[in-house]
């Protein structure tokens, strides 16, 4: 009788979630989405009670695992308090998180616009640094996602946005990737000769440096494949930026809060960006919030100058105490020093897979940020199924993907990529469990290589 009535539940469910809310970037029809229960730790449950690794941390965001009621408690208290107050008014968790950020942001980043998510974070790096240099132009890489605003979905290269596209806003400025895998030079990486600067360099001195207001690039690549930057690449951009008075923007949204083994992503390059835009691990996922953290030379530019940024959810006091409670959780729990430790576990056991999947082009991770990158053949690299790929040509990752669904496993499978980014409280064994799920998907891709 239980389980009847727990099929029936899911049923229910998922119907009305079918017939009354839309789905994000899914055709509305034929989905097929897990009704999650409960959710503890690294796991999630449905209401079959079958138990999902989730390997993807849900969207790179969820860093602490799921169900800690440290961050429960902590909103709790807060609502009881006060739960809105209008941006021009303060609380006390407002200074309190934004006095923690001070203090893990790299030197000279003190002052922080707390914004609603990452889009609205990226949004608004991108107006600041048009308003504090009076230049128009902003420099990103096309395989780089920015958010789904109009905005960030310029600035990014991700074809989710090309239906979008004569919408877009203007004098957003793409450049190639340091795709080291791929190299578009057709370089190797260690006899090249940074060809993914030079031509950054050029594409400014087309556009001309001095309508560029900012160089946008992820402080760690994450959706679009974890790319990898070459050694020295950000040192150059930097001294590039320096040169031409061009601020440097570091999307951490996906990158930051622990995610790569630091707090920031760009901490890994010896690297001090002008802004820092970040969302997704500052509350964990638990409530939502982002946040803009700007230089001290730009914040100090408007003490007397009206800052012409705001959102009715700014420093929004419950979400700044979900922030403020998880950067502790980190903290307490040493959880940069445990993603270290099983980044390291992981590129460990990927170098084993490899020797027994031909379909392994590449492993790539930085912490607990990586995928494997699937191919027909090693030598051509030809992918198991292209960038942007249409539906047909996702036949064998689909195949992939639904193995791993139906081994227990929820994670992150696109084009040719499977992503590891489990929370970054996740352990050997478990670990384990889910390498092994991949292990298994990752046969059905092998029965294809060349």
């Amino acid at each position: 009788m239980a389980d009847t009535l727990s099929i029936s539940a899911s049923t229910e469910i998922i119907k009305n979630s079918m017939d009354y809310t839309l789905f994000s970037w899914s055709k509305q029809k034929g989905i097929s989405p897990i009704a999650i229960k409960r959710a503890k730790g690294v796991y999630l449950y449905d209401y079959d009670g079958k138990r999902y690794l989730d390997f993807s941390s849900g969207l790179m965001n969820v860093n602490i695992g799921h169900g800690n009621q440290r961050v429960t408690k902590a909103v709790t208290e807060q609502m009881m308090e006060v739960s809105y107050v209008t941006p021009s008014c303060v609380t006390k968790v407002r200074g309190e998180l934004g006095k923690k950020i001070a203090e893990i942001a790299p030197e000279n980043l003190t002052k922080t616009l707390f914004t609603v998510c990452g889009a609205t974070a990226v949004e608004n790096a991108i107006k600041l640094a048009r308003l504090y240099t009076g230049r128009h132009k902003i420099v990103s890489r096309y395989r780089a996602f920015h958010g789904a605003s109009y905005g960030a979905m310029t600035a990014g290269g991700d074809p989710r946005k090309l239906q979008s596209d004569s919408q877009q806003i203007p004098n957003i400025i793409h450049v190639e990737d340091a795709y080291c895998y791929r190299c578009p030079w057709s370089q190797e990486l260690g006899s090249c000769k940074m060809e993914c600067i030079s031509h950054i360099q050029r594409v400014l001195e087309f556009e001309g440096p001095e309508n560029v207001a900012a160089i946008m690039m992820e402080g760690e690549s994450g959706s679009s494949g974890c790319i990898k930057y070459p050694p020295g690449y950000f040192k150059q951009l930097r001294d590039i930026c320096d040169k031409y008075g061009i601020l440097l923007i570091a999307d951490e949204v996906m990158s930051g809060l622990g995610r790569t083994g630091k707090w920031f992503g760009i901490d890994h390059h010896g690297v001090v960006p002008d802004m820092i835009a970040t969302a997704k691990g500052l509350t964990a996922g638990y409530l939502p919030l982002g946040a803009l953290i700007v230089s001290d030379k730009i914040a100090t530019h408007y003490n007397d100058i009206p800052l012409m940024l705001g959102l009715t959810y700014s420093a929004h006091p419950v979400s700044c105490a979900a922030g403020l409670e998880v950067l502790k959780i980190y903290e307490d729990e040493n959880m940069l020093e445990n993603t270290v430790k099983m980044g390291q576990y992981i590129e460990g056991k990927a170098d084993e897979m490899k020797l027994k999947h031909p379909s392994i082009g590449d492993f790539r991770n930085t912490g607990l940020l990586g995928c494997f990158e699937l191919v027909k053949n090693r030598i051509s690299k030809e992918p198991m199924a292209p960038f942007n790929a249409k539906p047909e040509e996702m036949i064998i990752m689909n195949k992939v993907a639904a193995k791993i669904k139906e081994l227990g496993m929820y994670t992150f499978v696109r084009w040719n990529y499977i992503f590891i980014a489990p929370p970054l409280n996740i352990n050997k064994e478990q670990i384990d469990e889910g390498l092994n799920i991949i292990s298994q998907a990752i046969s059905i891709a092998d029965e294809y290589c060349n």
